[in-house]
């Protein structure tokens, strides 16, 4: 066995060590990294050859979390595993969209990535590791890789960039980014900010690059040691030059007219370009037998044509598919409180994107429970996005909750999660329904959400909206073109698609995929000032429909009052076995949630209506209120003695009124006067030192009864 490592230094007294040659060495290739005690496996297999007319890259990454890692069990009656965590799915979304851009072209093998959690320290964060990971089980395999990657969290903490921060200090950071790039060029951004800077944004990206770099050159030294510089030969294309040629001198024209139509229609505009393929495919077909049309071909070639044709009218006369100017936003109209069932909802249509989005209220109770290997938690906040077949106008079943929904949902959530006050007693949920989709549905989804968030009446610090970029542009970029508000056709044709989101002060949150070599930062500071003024542009949109939260909340979204008692006073309000509380509960209809935070109890009483809130706080305050002496309480008799009466003043607390204190008279029987049951005044005399029972008086609320005056002259 032989083992070969690699040691990288972050310079701060920290290491990430490469290893392979130990585990798993069936996998094509194989590697562990570690920092500390944090551990990755990470195994990558591809197939020897592709399926029969396929013509992408089938690639599969998963990251899995083994509850073992951390010496945990899983929840749940299996006790074991089970499908991915939201968590797991946008760890493995990470690793992808840097991975599949540097795969050859015509490379089409099935290719799987598996990178598992193994061994974890509760403060590393492991999700900075495994494109690290991935990339290095492909650096010692014989798949064909273009150029190795790296991924590396870059985090502002109080002031100062840090690579690879822990979770501790990652609390504390006003801007948290995972970059990915290869030794010359970044591939792809994503995370969040407190409302920074475009050109903090770009200095963070940059200090990233530096530290990738060194990661890349470890793992092209780990290459070499383990002797696999020459990567395997693969045929996973049979093309035909002539027919190639063909499909262009026949069809580029024709599309490049279909392209100038100035079409905001996509679908009509789709309809017009598989017309053009259509027609070549009649008059190719003329005199030959069906085995000798390839269509798959035919398909391919044709794409290249449609693409082509529409970069360079984009390149050449600077217009786009459906007419607009480079900077120009499509037409946009939003609408509030369409949803009158909802706590708050809002319609927002950019183009043919649009978004319903609606804003449901609820307690602590209603709070998300997390449950991961490294996290354990509650969240107050969740934004939930759906893309269902016809926003597209696609006709095919809906099979659950798809990677990439669960990827727009995360982008928009971290966009609008800073702006809900850390104060909002509240538990939120928004959920964006897409009902058309032609260009970022995502950043429609923020939109939405913050003009959903003010209908409901949360008072959010500040609107956010978001924007998607575009670049279509030449080797190098020495010529380009940046498109603000790309449309579907102009993400898949085009060389990046950059995601901004933020507020009038500064950005919030970003997703960038950079699909070419050499892109200067010159462009990347162009795209994001551009995007900058997308954004005001949109915020002065939505600032039509509402310009800050409602005052209020619906009259039929719930209440919640939230008040602080002692600690000690937390198992009186509960009560035996919860009996005091759910008492509450029942009697004055208010749903009531008590938690200890910072050595206090902090209770939630919430409701639809005020009267029974009133009544429930009322309850709670007579239970942690401290009985103060001199004070007068109305209080209920509850049991009549020989001696006098115990009344309880405050809920669960009696004292004694002796029968000497009922009246300014001698009574021969307490029961002349008071009836159990029987509500009185009664004032707190005296609290008893050592057993702190209570005095309290009813007859030094009474008047004195005067003195009968002496006969006179007797």
């Amino acid at each position: 066995m032989k083992v070969i490592e690699k040691i990288i230094e972050l310079g701060d007294g920290r290491s990430i060590t490469i290893e392979t040659g130990k585990l798993a060495k069936q996998a094509d290739g194989s590697v562990v990294v570690k920092m500390g005690k944090t551990m990755l496996l990470a195994t990558v297999v591809s197939a020897k050859d592709a399926k029969p007319d396929v013509d992408f890259m089938p690639l599969s990454v998963d990251y899995k979390e083994k509850f073992s890692a951390l010496g945990r069990f899983p929840g749940g009656f299996m006790k074991r595993e089970g499908r991915p965590s939201d968590y797991e799915i946008l760890v493995s979304r990470l690793v992808d969209r840097a991975l599949r851009p540097l795969f050859p072209e015509d490379y089409h093998a099935d290719t799987f990535v598996s990178i598992n959690l193994i061994s974890a320290d509760a403060d590393t964060m492991p999700d900075a590791l495994a494109g690290l990971a991935a990339s290095a089980a492909l650096a010692v395999s014989d798949i064909p890789f273009l150029e190795p990657i790296s991924e590396v969290r870059v985090a502002r903490v109080d002031g100062e960039y840090k690579i690879n921060p822990t979770r501790t200090e990652l609390e504390a950071a006003d801007l948290d980014m995972i970059v990915a790039a290869t030794m010359e060029n970044i591939m792809m951004v994503e995370g969040e900010m407190d409302e920074v800077s475009e050109a903090e944004m770009l200095e963070a990206i940059k200090i990233a690059h530096e530290a990738i770099k060194v990661q890349c050159q470890a793992q092209i030294e780990l290459t070499e040691e383990v002797g696999k510089t020459e990567k395997r030969e693969y045929c996973h294309e049979n093309n035909d030059e002539e027919l190639r040629q063909l499909i262009i001198d026949k069809t580029y024209d024709k599309v490049l007219e279909v392209a100038r139509r100035k079409n905001a229609n996509k679908h009509q505009r789709a309809e017009d370009f598989a017309a053009v393929k259509e027609e070549f495919v009649a008059e190719y077909s003329e005199g030959k037998e069906e085995e000798e049309i390839n269509m798959t071909l035919i398909g391919r070639y044709y794409h290249d044509v449609e693409k082509e044709a529409v970069r360079n009218m984009v390149l050449e006369d600077r217009l786009r598919l459906d007419g607009r100017q480079t900077d120009e936003i499509r037409p946009i109209w939003s609408e509030i409180d369409y949803l009158p069932g909802a706590h708050g909802s809002a319609v927002f249509t950019r183009g043919e994107t649009q978004s319903l989005t609606s804003v449901t209220l609820g307690t602590k109770l209603d709070e998300k429970i997390v449950d991961d290997v490294l996290y354990q938690g509650k969240e107050k906040f969740v934004l939930h996005y759906n893309f269902p077949p016809f926003s597209t106008g696609d006709a095919r079943p809906t099979r659950g909750i798809s990677r990439r929904e669960v990827g727009h949902g995360n982008l928009a959530f971290r966009a609008l999660k800073g702006m809900i006050p850390a104060d909002s007693p509240y538990a939120i949920r928004v959920v964006s329904d897409i009902l058309e989709s032609n260009g970022s549905s995502s950043m429609a989804t923020v939109c939405a959400g913050t003009l959903a968030l003010m209908d409901a009446g949360i008072q959010i610090k500040k609107p956010v909206t978001g924007i998607a970029m575009g670049l279509i542009s030449t080797a190098g970029a020495e010529k380009y073109a940046v498109l603000s508000d790309i449309l579907g056709d102009e993400d898949h044709l085009g060389d990046m698609d950059f995601k901004v989101t933020g507020t009038r002060d500064g950005i919030t949150a970003t997703q960038m995929d950079i699909k070419v070599d050499g892109l200067p930062y010159e462009v990347l500071a162009q795209a994001l000032e551009q995007a900058r003024q997308g954004r005001l542009h949109i915020l002065d949109k939505i600032g039509e429909t509402i310009e800050e939260p409602r005052e209020d909340l619906k009259p039929h979204a719930p209440r919640i009052v939230s008040i602080d008692i002692p600690k000690d006073m937390i198992g009186a309000v509960i009560g035996p076995g919860g009996k005091i509380i759910q008492e509450i509960q029942e009697v004055t209809g208010a749903v009531i949630v008590i938690e200890e935070v910072d050595g206090k109890g902090v209770v939630d009483i919430s409701a639809d209506n005020k009267e029974s809130i009133d009544a429930a706080l009322a309850r709670i305050k007579g239970i942690v209120a401290v009985p103060e002496v001199g004070e007068i309480y109305k209080g209920k008799v509850k049991s009549i003695v020989t001696f006098g009466a115990f009344v309880e003043v405050l809920p669960g607390k009696d004292g004694l009124l002796h029968i000497s204190e009922i009246e300014h008279r001698r009574l021969q029987t307490v029961d002349e006067v008071l009836k159990e049951g029987q509500e009185i005044e009664v004032k707190l005399i005296d609290i008893d030192a050592k057993s702190g029972k209570l005095k309290l008086s009813r007859k030094v609320l009474l008047p004195k009864p005067e003195r009968k005056k002496k006969e006179e002259n007797k």
